[in-house]
């Protein structure tokens, strides 16, 4: 009976028939050359589904930036909306456009920004799980038992968003100063993200997601930065030049935001003319032109109140037909005037 072949002996013959037949002069003539200039083989392995052509220290900056908008852009949207709306980053990572496309829902706020100066542009896209109770929240609702519908925005409602993708680009904007943007631009409003054409579906580009919660809803956005936008200011994603940049903008500019976001924000104003008290029965028996007489001279301060709270002192008085109080001085908690 014929010896069967193991298989380190199918190996042999196969790697044996597959070689080129070399005579001993070429033998000789390669071992000459390669002794007398070697060849250096440098190997990388190199995925080409997943590329990845930002470094870690790189996407860590990228990531500490849009952490100052998203604290930011919560600020903002809580003093807009009235309401707390929390702002935080979920997930960095680096996918191609096409997986990023494919990961969005369909129909959605999908908004392609170009970036001054540079030729590039940048995606934002917001879910409609957290536009609609925006939405909502806008006109008045309580944001918290919104139904989303699965259609595109109504003209309306694109105005509407619109006031907030205005607020971000601000903010997107004096996050990005230390990378020489001097300013993002709204070019196109799309639902359907499939319909956008960034960049090559293959090409590699930074995902930053984003989760907003408001009322009791949540959603996501993403912010999608295309490689070839940021490869010219790669060398300025450095971890040391961004902590320098952190260190500064949060001494220098932090307080001057936050000063900025609280002049927006609305009070309730109350003035007391005086105070005394009266009987029930007298209370039941007013009469349309009864005079409640008090023991506060007419000419003493009135007491003005901020959101419950005593602030400052003032005299009534009238302007343009109007009645007024003239602020004269501040006041503090205990006064009783």
């Amino acid at each position: 009976m014929a010896d069967v072949l193991e298989q380190s002996e199918i190996d042999a013959l196969l790697a044996a028939v597959s070689e080129p037949e070399t005579s001993p002069e070429s033998t000789e003539q390669e071992g000459s050359a390669s002794a007398v200039a070697p060849v250096r083989k440098d190997i990388t392995i190199y995925d080409f589904k997943r590329p990845e052509q930002v470094s870690k220290d790189q996407m860590r900056a990228l990531e500490g930036i849009h952490e100052a908008f998203a604290r930011n852009f919560g600020a903002t949207l809580s003093a807009f909306l009235r309401s707390i709306v929390e702002v935080k980053i979920i997930d960095t990572e680096q996918l191609t456009f096409s997986e990023f496309i494919h990961s969005l829902p369909n129909p959605t706020c999908f908004n392609l920004l170009s970036v001054k100066p540079w030729d590039g542009s940048i995606c934002l896209e917001m879910s409609p799980m957290i536009i609609f109770p925006i939405i909502d929240r806008l006109l008045g609702g309580a944001s918290e038992d919104v139904f989303i519908p699965q259609r595109p925005l109504t003209t309306i409602e694109q105005r509407l968003v619109q006031r907030i993708i205005d607020r971000a680009l601000k903010l997107l904007t004096d996050s990005w100063l230390s990378l020489g943007v001097t300013g993002f631009d709204l070019t196109q409003s799309e639902s359907n993200p499939h319909l956008v054409q960034v960049v090559a579906p293959n090409e590699v580009v930074v995902v930053i997601m984003f989760e907003l919660k408001l009322s009791g809803r949540s959603g996501t956005m993403s912010i999608c930065v295309p490689f070839t936008s940021i490869e010219p200011v790669l060398d300025k994603l450095a971890t040391q030049s961004w902590l320098s940049y952190r260190k500064k903008e949060s001494s220098v500019n932090h307080g001057q935001r936050i000063a900025g976001n609280l002049k927006t924000a609305t009070v309730n104003l109350r003035a007391f003319l005086a105070e005394t008290t009266i009987s029930m029965g007298q209370l039941m028996g007013l009469q349309v032109g009864d005079i409640i007489q008090t023991e506060k001279p007419a000419k003493n301060e009135l007491l003005v109140q901020v959101e419950g709270r005593n602030k400052f002192a003032g005299r009534l008085g009238q302007f343009r037909g109007n009645r007024a109080i003239r602020i004269t001085r501040h006041t503090t908690p205990d006064d009783r005037i």
